[in-house]
């Protein structure tokens, strides 16, 4: 694929719809469709404000992955560095408690996008400078993520501050509305994701340095700063989700975020988002977290797998749509 094609390619199909790219909006109709049979309570007006709170979490980071993996890169380290970011951001924010009041929420938050941006910059110039696949070195700061909240946690719990609890439980249990305000944020990087995608240069470029390197590198294309702002913008995606995630438990832990890089990979793939790169679906995304939350919560409603076996069915999901994905090319 040229560049120019991938390019056209990526500008027509953005906001045009494919009848192959509706797969994952069907699969979420079924599924809804499923849950209904199955159980009354799954489509009351709690249980679906539920589903799209908790999966509006996997869907900012999601929408992050959807640039790493459409440029050709792949990230495994947004479950640890997710846990990194949170556990920075609470540790900022007890700091200034004393002095700043309320106000240290939004200092802990501006760091947090600072330390998010970092780490995903971090990531993308150990592998475009470096030179080193991207799975070695995600996998490598996964691990280096991790043991960093362990070491800062000292293998416990890093609590928010007390006077900083009810200011801050809003932005997760507050609405606009009656809109959770979780979901209202993970609209506003949804939609600025999709713009940035679908409408602009570095949308395109993604796609062209994802479809393949040589022929972008070779057209003009800045490569390593293309794939360095893909894992950037990952960063950023994290530390998002970990300012909205952050009320609900109102602490830090060693486990926090643990597995998340699974349901983030999934998502993307699910909603057609090559592996290989040279495509990405931002809406895709957006259904293929849908869809892994509302499995998650009909396991729990229907009682007919146990809950414990969600990380399994997820992993089969991946396989599968990776075989479907197989085949289908």
């Amino acid at each position: 694929m040229s560049i120019a094609s991938a390019q056209v390619g990526a500008k027509n199909r953005g906001w045009s719809i494919r009848w192959s790219d509706m797969g994952p909006f069907i699969a979420l109709g079924v599924i809804v469709l499923l849950g209904a049979l199955l159980n009354q309570s799954f489509l009351s007006e709690t249980n679906v404000l539920n589903v799209v709170t908790r999966s509006a979490f996997v869907a900012i980071i999601a929408i992050g992955a959807t640039f790493v993996i459409s440029s050709g890169g792949i990230d495994l380290s947004v479950g640890s560095m997710m846990a990194f970011v949170t556990g920075v951001m609470i540790m900022v924010m007890n700091a200034l408690a004393p002095s700043l009041g309320s106000g240290a929420i939004v200092v802990g938050a501006g760091f947090a996008l600072v330390v998010g941006a970092l780490c995903g910059a971090a990531n993308g110039l150990i592998v475009t400078i470096g030179r080193i696949e991207p799975f070695i070195v995600t996998l490598g700061t996964m691990g280096i993520f991790r043991a960093l909240i362990t070491f800062m946690t000292d293998g416990g719990s890093l609590p928010i501050d007390r006077g900083l609890r009810d200011a801050y439980r809003p932005v997760y249990f507050g609405s606009v509305l009656g809109v959770p305000i979780p979901i209202v944020i993970s609209l506003a990087v949804i939609l600025l994701g999709a713009f940035l995608l679908y409408r602009t240069k570095y949308g395109r470029r993604c796609a062209a340095v994802g479809a393949n390197t040589d022929v972008a590198r070779f057209s003009g294309v800045p490569v390593a700063r293309v794939q360095t702002t893909a894992y950037v913008i990952q960063g950023l995606c994290v530390a998002v989700a970990a300012i909205c995630y952050v009320p609900r438990l109102g602490a830090a832990t060693p486990t926090t975020g643990q597995l998340w890089e699974l349901q983030v990979i999934t998502a993307v793939v699910i909603g057609g988002t090559a592996l290989r790169g040279g495509k990405g679906r931002i809406w895709g995304t957006v259904a293929g977290a849908l869809i892994l939350e509302a499995i998650a919560n009909l396991m729990v409603l229907s009682d007919m797998v146990s809950e414990y076996l969600v990380a399994a069915v997820q992993g089969v999901i991946i396989i599968v749509a990776m075989l479907v994905h197989r085949f289908a090319k």
